[in-house]
This record gives structure tokens, C-alpha cells and sequence, in this order.
């Protein structure tokens, strides 16, 4: 791999114990993936956050790491295990919530920002078309790639804090126009609405793999239906990218690559959506939670879960996951306000999948995230219910 002189001192120790870890591991990972050179980046978005999944060696990395390392570029953090204001109320334990804070505080030592969330997208990291970027979280990455049109690769977490420290990642697959080009052509022959659309991404990412799908859609999708497409697409296959017709930045020139090649096509009609809707839940019973907000809910998300739940009494809890950020827009629009009288709790910088949940008093999650339903069992341990939120809601008597 070709290193610029700058490099080559960040490699040879030149700027510190830290840098030189972070550039080894950044020219190791380059040389696994045939990269020619390193690329410089705009952003980072770094996973590797809760406790549930580091544990104790994770932290010990991060705080040893922490003693002289600072990020060169705008970096924001994945989820965390606990909503970190108000972990007691909700039932996390004090020995867990400790080490989170822990985790937190060494990643806050190296200047990234604590704001925990897999949509920074809505908090301020917004790259531009083309820039180059250095995300993990899986559908964070496939928006930054396929909505943004930014380009990044399925970073783990240290390779993606290497990135931050560095300033640079290796150039390969995502990041070069090649790597781009989609793989699979889906044809929708129904219009689709609500959890319509992580049962498509569910159906597509299990058919597709590690590939690049290209979407015809009857209607066109919101941000919003885009984010839920895109997290179902990552979870259920390894897509970090996807075109939409008409919609998608790059839509125009990867249609221009069909014509010129042949690849494979798949239909989804009205059947094939309903079945899978019914395959990703786990139970039949009745959820005592419900959580919504995986990928973290945008102010829109939470606008209609208030109208949804407006003037109701909740049997089930209900937590509604989001970052600090748009919950401080929701709290000033008073949307907040509606959800905690039906009984909901606005929950920040967590969600489902990364906190304890199993440690707590709940045995079925209901769910509207084709993500959650599919990581929750095993994550978790826990049963899971798939439908849309007002199908999931049961009202006091």
C-alpha cells in the first residue's frame, strides 16, 4: 500500500503511540482488502458503544487508548446499552450502567461526540455526495451510501476509530465507483406503506447477500420508509448500499449500468411481503413492550407515534428510541408530552438490540423494525412480535 509521507510518520510513530496503532491497524485492514492507498475522510460514526457487546476488554482498550488519542475528524457514537439521564428509572442495573458510563467518558476523552445515536444523520453528521467517510453501524452506513451518497464500507469499531484518529480509511470496495455498481434488480408489484418496508428490505437482503439491489417501487419511499428499507437490508444480508429508482442520488448512473449488464431481477408482490411479515415474529401473544425507534426515530416518527397514542391509556409499555437531540425537538413541540400521558417513555442514546433488555421484567417485544425483529431473539433472548404500532398497542380497560 502507497503511504504519503504524512502517513508514513503517523505509521512510524511520529505522532504518538495512539496514531501508530490506529495507521497499523488501518494499512492491515488495506492490505486484507487489496487497497492501493488510504483516503482522506470527512466524518466517522463508531460503533462499539454498549457494554452488552465490548465488555470489559472493550472498555480496557478504550481507556488505554483514550490516555493520548483525539479524533481528527467530526465523530459521533453508536447507541450505548442504557439511556444514560435516566437508566434508574427505566430498570437498568447501577454495576451496568457504571461501565457504560465508563465507555462513554473514554470515547468523550478522545473528542467524539456522546451523542449515541445510529441515525447521525439527524444530529449533524451529514456528509455530502462523493465525500469520502469512515461509518460502522449497518444502517447508518447503507443511508450514508444509498441516501446520502457518500461512501464508506461496513466499518467494525476500532477500524472505524482508527479512521476517526487518523483522518483517513483504506480506499476499496464502497469507496471506489466499482464497487458500487448494483447486482440485483427488485420490481415491486404492489405499493407498500409502513413495516411494508422492512419486510421488502428483509426479503432482498436474504436474496442478495453482501450485494447491491436496485429498487423499483410503485410509490415513492420517505426518508423515513428509506432508513427502515435500508436497516432491514443490512440485518438480514450485509447491504451497505442500494439504489432507488428516481430517488436515490445515483440512481440515474446505476440504472445506466443495468442496461449495459445483465443482472439477475426478483419480484415481491402482496403474498410474499405478508408472509414475511408473519415469519419475523416469533410469537403470537401479546407484547408487555414495545419499542419503535430502530433505527433511532426521526421527529416526523415521533409526531405520529403522539397522534397514534393521543388521548389513549397504554396496557403494554412503550419505549420510543431516539437520540437527545431530536428528543429536545420533540419535548418543544410537545410531543413528549403526549406519549408520557398515554404511559410511553421517551428513551435516548439506546434501544432494543444493545440494552439488557432481558434483565428486565418484559418476555415479548413488539416491534415495527425489521432490524429489531431480527436481532432481538438472539440478542436478547427474548420473544418478538412484528407489525405496525397501532396494531402492536393494547389500551387499558
Amino acid at each position: 500500500m502507497h503511504l504519503t509521507r504524512e502517513e508514513e510518520k503517523m505509521y512510524g510513530g511520529e505522532e504518538g503511540l495512539a496514531v501508530e496503532k490506529c495507521m497499523e491497524i488501518l494499512v492491515a485492514l488495506g492490505d486484507i482488502y487489496g487497497a492501493e492507498k488510504l483516503v482522506p475522510i470527512t466524518s466517522a460514526q463508531i460503533s462499539g458503544v454498549s457494554y452488552k457487546t465490548i465488555g470489559d476488554a472493550g472498555l480496557e482498550f478504550l481507556e488505554d487508548l483514550s490516555i493520548d488519542a483525539h479524533v481528527r475528524v467530526p465523530s459521533t457514537l453508536n447507541p450505548a446499552g442504557v439511556d444514560l439521564q435516566i437508566w434508574r428509572e427505566l430498570g437498568f442495573s447501577e454495576e451496568f450502567t457504571k461501565k457504560q458510563l465508563a465507555i462513554v467518558d473514554a470515547y468523550r476523552k478522545m473528542g467524539v461526540s456522546t451523542t449515541c445515536t445510529c441515525t447521525p444523520y439527524l444530529v449533524g453528521n451529514v456528509p455530502t455526495l462523493g465525500s469520502h467517510i469512515a461509518w460502522s453501524e449497518s444502517s447508518a452506513v447503507c443511508y450514508a451510501n444509498s441516501v446520502l451518497g457518500a461512501r464508506t464500507n461496513r466499518e467494525g469499531g476500532p477500524g472505524a476509530l482508527s479512521a476517526a484518529i487518523c483522518g483517513r480509511t483504506a480506499m476499496y470496495g464502497y469507496h471506489l465507483n466499482k464497487g458500487r455498481h448494483p447486482n440485483l434488480l427488485v420490481e415491486l408489484e404492489t405499493s407498500v406503506k409502513g413495516s411494508d418496508f422492512g419486510a421488502v428490505g428483509y426479503i432482498v437482503g436474504n436474496t442478495v447477500g453482501g450485494g447491491t439491489p436496485y429498487f423499483k417501487f410503485k410509490n415513492t419511499p420517505s426518508t423515513d420508509q428509506l432508513k427502515w428499507l435500508g436497516a432491514a437490508l443490512a440485518s438480514s444480508g450485509a447491504v451497505a448500499l442500494y439504489h432507488v429508482e428516481n430517488t436515490t442520488p445515483e440512481s440515474k448512473w446505476a440504472l445506466k449500468v443495468i442496461q449495459e449488464e445483465k443482472i439477475e431481477k426478483l419480484s415481491i408482490n402482496r403474498v410474499n411481503i405478508d408472509e414475511t411479515k408473519v415469519k419475523l415474529s416469533t410469537t403470537d401473544e401479546k407484547p408487555d413492550l414495545i419499542c419503535v425507534g430502530c433505527p433511532h426515530a426521526s421527529l416526523e416518527e415521533i409526531k405520529r407515534v403522539a397522534e397514534i397514542v393521543a388521548g389513549r391509556r397504554l396496557e403494554n409499555m412503550l419505549w420510543v428510541c431516539t437520540s437527545i437531540s431530536v428528543k429536545a425537538a420533540s419535548d418543544r413541540m410537545g410531543y413528549t408530552k403526549i406519549i408520557e400521558t398515554a404511559g410511553g417513555k421517551m428513551v435516548c442514546d439506546t434501544c432494543m438490540v444493545v440494552a439488557p433488555i432481558e434483565e428486565l421484567d418484559y418476555k415479548v417485544v413488539g416491534v415495527d423494525s425489521a432490524k429489531a425483529a431480527n436481532y432481538v431473539p438472539n440478542m436478547c433472548g427474548l420473544e418478538v412480535v412484528y407489525n405496525d404500532l397501532e396494531n402492536l398497542i393494547i389500551e387499558k380497560k
